[in-house]
């Protein structure tokens, strides 16, 4: 039976937590001791936030949350789609004691009013939309995206920050609720901080690195691994709107980019669309949100990778690839100030290398759902069941199968898709595989697989080369039973596939 709690000494959780500073202590820490320093810089334009401008737009925005009458733990919708104007709301809201609940600017215009529902009461909403995505009755404020103040506020004209020190702030996301209501996640600025230290000792970060992220900010990896890591180190990320392709490389070469924020659809385009040619200054790439391919792995070649796993609940990151350990193809790494197991259907802990449910505890992960919902996905002794499947080997590195949610009975035999996924990745004509379930009147389920190709390559005898493939190199049981190539999938905001609605989309064919 094994348990691991994380590598040493970097996952040491006393280590790890450090002090405890609040993040409002923190940011006029570094706006006392660098205020010239830059914090947010952004990567279309010359604008940029420096430590002492944060420490303005916190205490500015407290004082105006105070004005308009948003309670201690008030919620605070943040609906605004400049990165470093959202940036600098989020935080403040955080840090003056207030909860930050991150909007996504590209659902409809109702999507705050239900937010706000689904709080349990009416909300606050910072928006650069319009006056119709407010809430009704609710009080709210605009904000400026070249200075990240409140409307009306100008540089120099900044209240004193208050006398008392605000409680404890925090964040409130939503999961994707795609197999029903979403569930509700509150982060607390504890936690926040706990895993965010984590991070940045974990990759060692310092002053004089410049992140780069792309992902976006109303996620959970943004907000921990970009916003709130960078802070702890004192360091510099570099923000953009999307990811773009073309002109990449030349990007991070003249912001001078040290390390990258990404996810497996973003290295996948990189690995496809020419040589790669990294900055000389970038030191790893960072892979998130969800595994990352063997043949995506192998395509990027001597890139510095941090493979890591992470979920909301746990605040973005539970393990990591060392900076400095040979690259372990399918694995993500050890926990980084978390402990994992893996269980049995029946609750047992299995063997090191057998796959099995995946359990996590720490301070880093939650110990409940707003409202109470899905409690039986917690135990007595605060371990949380992921979804995730997976084996851990005896040396406590972390191997993903899938999704529980995912693995594909099909008579009586288990079919894990990534296995399936791999074996077609392999040909170098694919750029992405996703293998779902399709119900079936005699097996229960047989696989079927989508694969999206690379850009701009001759795809005639694709489906009868794969064909070939997956006979050669899977058991029959866990061949497709069709292949079918699709421009693209459904996808979540961070670019990863949305294997839920693929499957409605399988099963309504």
């Amino acid at each position: 039976m094994v348990q691991h709690d994380g590598e040493r000494p970097t996952t040491d959780l006393a280590a790890v937590r450090g002090d405890e500073t609040t993040l409002s202590a923190l940011i006029r820490q570094r706006a006392e001791q660098t205020p010239d320093h830059v914090y947010l810089e952004d990567a279309r334009s010359d604008r940029t936030l420096t430590y002492g401008g944060l420490d303005a737009a916190v205490t500015a925005w407290s004082r105006t949350f105070d004005a308009i009458g948003v309670p201690a733990s008030g919620g605070v919708l943040v609906d605004v789609g400049d990165p470093i104007a959202f940036a600098a709301v989020h935080l403040a809201a955080i840090a003056s004691g207030r909860r930050s609940v991150p909007v996504d600017t590209g659902q409809p215009v109702d999507e705050p009013a239900r937010l706000g529902a689904l709080l349990g009461g009416a909300a606050m909403v910072v928006s650069d939309r319009d006056e119709d995505s407010t809430i009704p009755g609710a009080p709210a404020a605009g904000v400026d995206p070249a200075t990240g103040l409140p409307v009306g506020v100008r540089d120099g004209d900044v209240p004193d920050a208050p006398t008392d020190g605000p409680g404890e702030g925090s964040v409130v996301l939503f999961t994707s609720g795609s197999t029903g209501t979403p569930k509700g996640v509150e982060l607390p600025e504890s936690q926040l901080r706990f895993v965010a230290n984590a991070i940045a000792r974990h990759n060692g970060l310092t002053e004089r690195d410049r992140g780069f992220n792309s992902l976006p900010l109303f996620h959970v990896n943004a907000e921990v691994v970009g916003l709130i890591a960078t802070l702890v180190a004192g360091a510099t990320l570099v923000l953009d709107r999307r990811f773009r392709r073309t002109g990449f490389w030349e990007l991070l070469e003249d912001r001078r980019v040290t390390w990258l924020n990404a996810v497996p659809a973003v290295l996948a385009v990189l690995a496809a669309t020419g040589p790669l040619r990294p900055p000389t200054t970038l030191r790893f790439v960072r892979s998130a949100s969800a595994p990352l391919p063997d043949p995506v792995r192998a395509a990027l070649g001597d890139l510095p990778l941090v493979v890591s796993w992470g979920m909301t609940e746990g605040a973005s990151q539970i393990t990591a690839t060392p900076l400095d350990a040979p690259a372990r193809p399918g694995s993500v790494g050890l926990p980084v100030g978390s402990e994992v197991q893996v269980r049995a259907e029946d609750g047992r802990l299995l063997p090191a290398g057998e796959i099995g449910a995946l359990w996590v505890r720490g301070p880093g992960i939650v110990r409940s759902y707003l409202g109470g919902r899905a409690a039986d996905r917690f135990d007595a002794d605060g371990w949380l069941q992921t979804g995730d499947l997976g084996s851990v080997a005896d040396d406590g590195w972390v191997t993903l199968a899938g999704r529980s949610d995912d693995v594909i009975n099909r008579g009586g035999e288990k079919v894990y898709p990534s296995e399936v996924e791999d074996v077609l990745l392999r040909d170098p004509r694919v750029l992405e595989a996703v293998v779902v379930g399709r119900p079936d009147a005699v097996l229960g389920a047989v696989p079927v697989a989508y694969v999206i190709p690379q850009p701009d390559v001759d795809t005639d005898g694709l489906v009868a080369d794969l064909t070939a493939l997956a006979g050669a190199a899977l058991t029959r049981f866990r061949r497709p039973a069709e292949i079918s190539v699709v421009p693209d999938l459904p996808r979540a905001p961070t670019g990863k596939v949305q294997r839920a609605r693929v499957r409605a989309m399988t099963e309504s064919r």
